[in-house]
């Protein structure tokens, strides 16, 4: 009996296990809500385009899979067909490598004064690892209406994560931008927001 009450409690834990930190999200949204454009109705498709486009189909189909979902959070049909909009991705990630220095440093200072004078040297040594490289992942997406091929919405998510961490891994970064950018879909235009 004792075994059936745990059982809950540690599916709960492995749950929270699979919880993947990540750091927290630059997100800049541009809509049309002062033209009253509709938001959130209607059917939709999503497609890659731009650079993310060649040779990359395989590597963008957690963004496209990612984009469709929250598409269909905020109120919109999933529709591959004649869809009402369509939403165009795209993604990217840069490596970013901190400047490199020496784990030594010397200081070398010096005074006169009414008192005398006096000389100093400093010695510095770094014992820390130093930074780590980062990979920054973005995703932008652009939300056209087919029938005029208006852009009714467009906007970027920004995430730098710890190179080799699991927050850096495409699926997991994919997941996080775009909940990040429909996050109080369609937001307010030119702001840009910090999601933790």
């Amino acid at each position: 009996m004792k075994t059936a009450r745990l059982l809950p409690l540690l599916a709960l834990s492995l749950l929270t296990a699979c919880v993947v930190p990540t750091g927290p999200v630059e997100v800049t949204r541009f809509n049309r809500v002062a033209d009253n454009v509709p938001y959130g109705t209607g059917s939709f498709m999503v497609t890659l385009v731009g650079e993310s486009v060649s040779d990359r189909s395989l590597a963008g189909s957690p963004y496209l899979a990612a984009v469709a979902r929250e598409m269909q959070r905020v109120g919109y049909r999933n529709d591959g067909g004649q869809s009402d909009v369509i939403a165009e991705v795209r993604f990217g990630a840069t490596t970013i490598r901190p400047e490199r220095r020496s784990p030594v440093s010397v200081g070398v200072g010096g005074s006169t004064g009414g008192y005398g004078s006096g000389l100093g040297v400093g010695l510095g040594i770094n014992l820390g690892g130093g930074s780590a490289t980062q990979v920054q992942t973005t995703l932008g997406v652009r939300i056209l209406r087919r029938s005029d091929q208006l852009v009714i919405w467009e906007g970027t998510a920004v995430q730098a994560a710890k190179a080799g961490s699991p927050a850096a891994q495409p699926g997991i970064a994919a997941s996080k931008l775009a909940e990040a950018l429909f996050k109080d879909f369609p937001g307010v235009s030119g702001e840009t927001i910090r999601i933790p």
